[in-house]
């Protein structure tokens, strides 16, 4: 079984789990998350010369949509957008959810039909620590690469730390992020306060995530 196929049926597991409602946005603990990862997400973008309507985006793993969502909303042109998804029943939603000339694609992202040197950005979201091979990492890592302008960046989102309780996904340290983009200037924030942690105790979110200790993931902007 390839691992594609493996990566098919470590989602398929968390569903079956009851699992998929975790990541609600009517949960007080994922609001916040999602909240904190945008402000310092949109700190970043302001930097970046131009107006959202030139920008060309494509993420990787795009799931239902809701990224490529957030992403219209700051400005971005729907036929400048584009989504790669493995799982059929992920893009059928996507699809259902976003305008019709957000290109989707399909399958394995390494060999995605995106042109060289086409993207402002390229984004990913809790993909890399559910690729468990280390040459898949690789070669979908070496393809955002390839894709991005001169110029562009590739926005990462993923945590840090293994999680002894799945197997399923793996941390994706600092280091890693750095073999993977050797060639990438690296802007880091430590953010979202760990998950087990913060659905235990939802309204001592703000507080807890004072502590940098406490935070699992990485926000990291990857510069070309």
């Amino acid at each position: 079984m390839s691992e594609l196929d493996e990566i098919a049926q470590r989602y398929a597991r968390r569903a079956d789990r009851g699992k998929a409602d975790r990541y609600s946005l009517l949960r007080p603990e994922v609001w916040q998350m999602w909240q904190e990862r945008q402000r310092e997400l949109l700190k970043l973008l302001a930097r970046r010369p131009g107006h959202p309507s030139e920008w060309r985006a494509t993420e990787v793993g795009c799931g239902a949509g809701g990224n490529l969502l957030d992403l219209l909303r700051l400005g971005l042109l729907p036929s400048h957008l584009s989504g790669i998804e493995l799982l059929p029943e992920r893009l059928t939603a996507a699809r259902a959810s976003l305008p019709e000339g957000v290109r989707l694609i399909a399958g394995d992202a390494s060999e995605a039909d995106i042109a060289p040197a086409s993207q402002d950005m390229v984004l990913q979201s809790t993909v890399f620590s559910s690729i468990l091979d280390d040459a898949l990492q690789r070669r979908v890592a070496d393809a955002m690469w390839r894709w991005l302008k001169p110029g562009g960046a590739i926005v990462w989102y993923d945590f840090t730390i293994n999680n002894p309780r799945n197997p399923d996904v793996r941390g994706v340290p600092l280091n890693r992020v750095r073999e993977l983009f050797p060639q990438g200037r690296l802007t880091v924030r430590r953010v979202t306060l760990a998950p087990p942690l913060a659905r235990a105790l939802p309204s001592a979110y703000r507080v807890l995530n004072l502590f940098p200790f406490l935070r699992t993931h990485r926000l990291i902007w990857i510069q070309r």
